[in-house]
């Protein structure tokens, strides 16, 4: 029950942020203490950056900015994006299942690389990428999924 009282008591920002948490970082979706504190830096960021005469848009740029540090690369969307890509037999809710029942299971491969919110935009995501098709193939061949 505690729990529900603090979601409740969550901003608009800590809405936000939890929501973007379910869907890309599930893991951290209930961490309430870091939602709030990620909320609150956003909430003060938009605040200064409104007092220091940048316009709402301009502010909530910024405030986004320290919402989401950190947390733009998810390995759960990676692997998302590589079943809906090659292996397109699978159905919407057949790829948002075996993506969580692999994700633990492709974190080797991930901790061979230096993950950061620019990486899907790096030389080494093409390497990553076809890593972990290749374990996905393997495990798919091992019947593990």
């Amino acid at each position: 029950m505690k729990s529900k009282n603090n979601l409740k008591e969550l901003s608009y920002y800590g809405l936000l942020l939890r929501s973007y948490l379910q869907e890309s970082h599930p893991d951290k979706a209930d961490d309430i203490k870091f939602i709030k504190s990620r909320a609150d830096i956003a909430a003060e960021t938009y605040t200064n950056t409104i007092k220091d005469g940048y316009s709402h848009d301009r502010a909530s740029e910024a405030a986004s900015q320290a919402l989401y540090t950190g947390l733009l690369f998810s390995k759960l969307d990676t692997i998302r994006h590589i079943l809906w890509e090659e292996f397109s037999y699978l159905s919407e809710s057949e790829v948002n299942t075996k993506a969580l029942k692999l994700l633990p299971l492709c974190e080797e491969v991930f901790t061979e690389y230096t993950l950061h919110d620019e990486f899907a935009y790096s030389f080494e995501y093409n390497q990553l990428y076809t890593e972990l098709v290749g374990q996905i193939d393997l495990l798919e061949d091992e019947d593990e999924l």
